[in-house]
């Protein structure tokens, strides 16, 4: 009977774990819908903001301050720009140079780069490790929109559709969930892969609604307008289901939240 008993102890604490971790999932990497979020990737920095989601690029925090956060219970996405090639970054002459494309117009120092080829999943799966073993939640996936950008390449929407796909898989195999970033007009090939969008300006532009499916399917909007906080959009994004912040576009610790 005992024996019985344990058995019975240890299958309901499989079933309670179990149900933990799903929970966990269900909202990805721990990102809730409508929770207050930050999104700083330069400094200065404000690591004590008072959010419970915060974006940032890990080349410009330490594993200290992730492990910082997460005791705090904030949950936190590492920025990679999986689209351009950034001649800052430590990688920079890891990247084919038939992989590098057309300069990105108004940011210095960045190229587009061709999704199509295989060799970039396994260079952008390199940065996914190191978000990962830096304790990082989620994936951030900066510049997929290529197939509106002149690139240099005769990238297509689909083009688009299975580099995301295949870098959600990667890095899926680590635990992190990947965000859907801008590109409205992919969300149904999308959303399925992805744990969470992120939206710029989507007020501003119009498009907000284009991201419904996520709320639908009860994973969480964050968006970022440029420029002053504006009580009716606020409204509208509360209606809608979406985590809006309003942020300057150099993404520093500047941050105006909704009321």
């Amino acid at each position: 009977m005992i024996a019985v008993i344990r058995q019975w102890h240890r299958g309901l604490l499989a079933v309670t774990l179990a149900g933990l971790f799903l929970a966990r999932a269900a909202v990805a990497g721990g990102i809730a819908p409508g929770a207050a979020w930050d999104w700083q990737l330069q400094p200065p920095l404000d690591l004590d903001v008072p959010v419970a989601v915060l974006g940032l690029d890990p080349d410009a925090v330490s594993a200290a301050d992730i492990a910082a956060l997460r005791a705090r219970g904030v949950a936190t996405i590492c920025y990679v720009s999986v689209g351009t090639w950034e001649d800052w970054r430590a990688d920079a002459g890891a990247f084919p140079p038939g992989l590098i494309g057309k300069p990105y117009a108004g940011w210095p120092g960045e190229r587009f780069l061709d999704i199509r080829a295989p060799a970039l999943v396994d260079l952008m799966a390199a940065r996914f490790r190191r978000c990962a073993e830096m304790g990082f939640d989620a994936i951030e996936p900066d510049n997929i929109d290529l197939h509106i950008n002149d690139t240099g390449f005769a990238i297509t929407g689909a083009d688009v559709v299975a580099y995301v796909r295949a870098l959600a898989a990667r890095a899926g195999k680590l635990g992190l969930p990947i965000g859907q970033k801008n590109a409205p007009d992919l969300t149904a090939a999308l959303e399925p892969v992805a744990g969470f969008a992120m939206a710029e300006n989507c007020f501003a532009d119009g498009w907000c609604a284009e991201l419904a499916p996520y709320a639908a399917a009860g994973k969480a909007i964050l968006a970022a307008e440029y420029g002053r906080n504006d009580a009716a959009v606020c409204q509208r994004a509360r209606a809608m289901g979406i985590s809006l912040v309003f942020k300057r576009r150099d993404l520093t610790s500047w941050r105006r939240a909704c009321p």
